[in-house]
């Protein structure tokens, strides 16, 4: 089980460090975009999700309270989904697709990453192939 649980870490990753690339490097960009959908302090925002990301992430991978890495992905995951995939808000039938896949996707994701949350709250040193234990105790 110890293995599957990596290679899950290993699949699950690489989505949440690319974006934190990309809200670090183009952060500009980011804020723009993030600015047209109504988000405060959207320059803050994005570079403040970007560090989120990269440290859920690491985390993640690293095996380093890996439950604590988890959890702040769900706390990135849900207001992204509403705050800028409001498919809700969308006149246009294709980018109201767009944003209900998005919002749908980010919700799944959200979803999965409380489950790794508990998870690894709930076994903390029982599960193998982490560096540290949970930093939450569930048990």
């Amino acid at each position: 089980m110890d293995v599957l649980v990596l290679i899950g870490r290993l699949l699950f990753v690489p989505l949440f460090l690319g974006s934190a690339v990309g809200h670090l490097t183009k952060s500009g960009d980011m804020a723009q975009y993030a600015a047209a959908k109504g988000v405060p302090a959207a320059r803050l925002a994005v570079i403040g999700s970007g560090l989120l990301q990269l440290v859920a992430g690491l985390s993640l991978l690293l095996g380093i309270w890996p439950d604590l890495g988890a959890l702040l992905l769900v706390l990135f995951l849900l207001p992204t989904a509403v705050l800028m995939h409001n498919f809700w808000a969308q006149s246009d039938p294709g980018a109201k697709t767009a944003e209900t896949l998005h919002f749908q996707k980010d919700l799944a994701l959200a979803g999965a990453a409380l489950m790794l949350f508990a998870f690894f709250a709930h076994l903390g040193d029982d599960l193998g192939l982490t560096m540290t234990g949970s930093f939450f105790d569930l048990s």
